[in-house]
């Protein structure tokens, strides 16, 4: 996944990683003007890519706020989508939704293994959790870590294998494991967003003992 998007891709990059936003922190974000970002985002709402909808707050003038359109978010490619579903399509018809679980439980111990390897050395969460962000970018997942008051919440804006999760959320619960693992039995995971139920990204609050 490219993270030095072309100028004018750079609005529908800030749409995905951050969500819907109104056009003045959009400007503020690009470093342009609010005209400028006007102009780019009429010019993709063209292309479909974006679109805008009126939020009313209070007693204000309603504010519009620019997010990505279906067309948009498939600028982020699955990962050889088509021929995922198909083969685990393929694999439950002929041989049982055992073989797929199978696989996916094969898949989360070399994951555990790698991640291991990947965060080897490091002792305290927040370097796990960092760690763990960069190597889960590279892996095209657009993720990021925020720290909070009370720990961290590592952010996953993108799912280069939603397809797969969406055939079989095994996937998703196997992630899930993975992440247990990997940052050690004094470290609390929960996911409080999730692709597949609607949210426009995955995130998960992560806490220490």
């Amino acid at each position: 996944m490219n993270n030095n998007p072309a100028e004018n891709e750079k609005a529908i990059w800030l749409l995905k990683t951050r969500g819907p936003q109104p056009l003045t922190a959009i400007a503020i974000e690009l470093g342009i003007t609010v005209e400028g970002a006007r102009f780019q985002l009429l010019k993709l709402a063209n292309e479909g890519l974006v679109q805008a909808t009126t939020e009313s707050k209070g007693r204000g003038r309603p504010q519009q706020i620019w997010g990505l359109t279906s067309a948009g978010h498939a600028r982020f490619p699955d990962t050889h989508a088509e021929l995922t579903v198909k083969i685990l399509n393929t694999m439950r018809d002929t041989l049982g939704q055992a073989a797929i679980q199978t696989v996916i439980d094969a898949n989360e111990k070399i994951g555990i293994l790698k991640y291991k390897a990947d965060l080897k050395g490091l002792t305290d969460l927040e370097s796990k959790v960092r760690q763990l962000a960069e190597v889960r970018n590279r892996e095209g997942y657009m993720a990021e870590y925020k720290k909070e008051d009370d720990g961290y919440l590592l952010i996953e804006n993108h799912c280069p294998i939603c397809a797969a999760a969406t055939v079989c959320q095994g996937f998703c619960q196997s992630e899930l494991n993975t992440f247990k693992t990997v940052l050690g039995k004094n470290a609390h995971i929960k996911r409080v967003d999730h692709i597949l139920a609607g949210a426009r990204r995955c995130a998960y609050r992560i806490t220490g003992s």
